[in-house]
């Protein structure tokens, strides 16, 4: 796990080369498997719920769109683990705000769980009208993960190279600049866990 200073530096540098980065090794391994063990727990219980899409009035679900199960975090009531993942992504919040002067004051975040064969089709995270999102983030719990299981987050890149497969294995983290990137979830053969979240600016409502 790399040390904070060197953790937000490797991601600023990212950032501003490539508007991504990937972080291996994010949380120590105890800390990711017990957030899995929750994540799987809050679904064996049924506290999950299908994952929405649309705004305001016209919020519905979809599987066909977007096949996610999710809880989002209360900050106010985090569990041990939860509260190990929210002072590390603040630290990096504040970090990333104060190099790369992005006025990043808010972190959202919730566990999401896809069901083997599930996906989210193609989006971006940031509405037209709205630039409350400006970094996305995804950190992935899934052990023993390998490629040939699917579940990859694809990017969707500018120049060259058209696209980057980032796998979901335990501790990795992602970043992308939410209005830069178009994104997609491919289907996994077995449940794929992950929290996914934005680091956000003030005073825009929640989309």
């Amino acid at each position: 796990m790399m040390p904070d200073s060197a953790l937000s530096a490797h991601v600023a540098a990212k950032l501003v080369r490539d508007g991504y980065a990937v972080v291996d090794e994010f949380l120590e391994d105890a800390t990711i498997a017990a957030l899995a063990s929750e994540c799987a727990i809050l679904q064996a219980r049924g506290a999950l719920h299908p994952a929405s899409i649309g705004r305001a009035g016209d919020r519905h679900t979809d599987a066909a769109v977007r096949g996610d199960h999710m809880q989002w975090f209360d900050p106010a009531e985090l569990s041990v683990p939860q509260e190990c993942y929210w002072s590390r992504m603040d630290m990096l919040r504040k970090a990333l705000s104060r190099q790369l002067l992005l006025g990043l004051e808010e972190l959202d975040a919730h566990f999401a769980l896809y069901p083997p064969g599930a996906t989210y089709a193609r989006h971006r995270d940031r509405f037209r009208d709205n630039d409350a999102r400006v970094l996305s983030t995804v950190l992935y719990l899934n052990a023993d993960w390998h490629e040939a299981e699917g579940g990859a987050l694809r990017l969707y890149l500018r120049g060259p190279v058209a696209r980057r497969d980032i796998f979901p294995a335990a501790g990795t983290l992602a970043l992308f600049l939410s209005a830069d990137f178009e994104h997609e979830v491919l289907p996994a053969s077995r449940d794929r866990l992950s929290i996914a979240g934005w680091m956000r600016r003030t005073e825009a409502a929640r989309c």
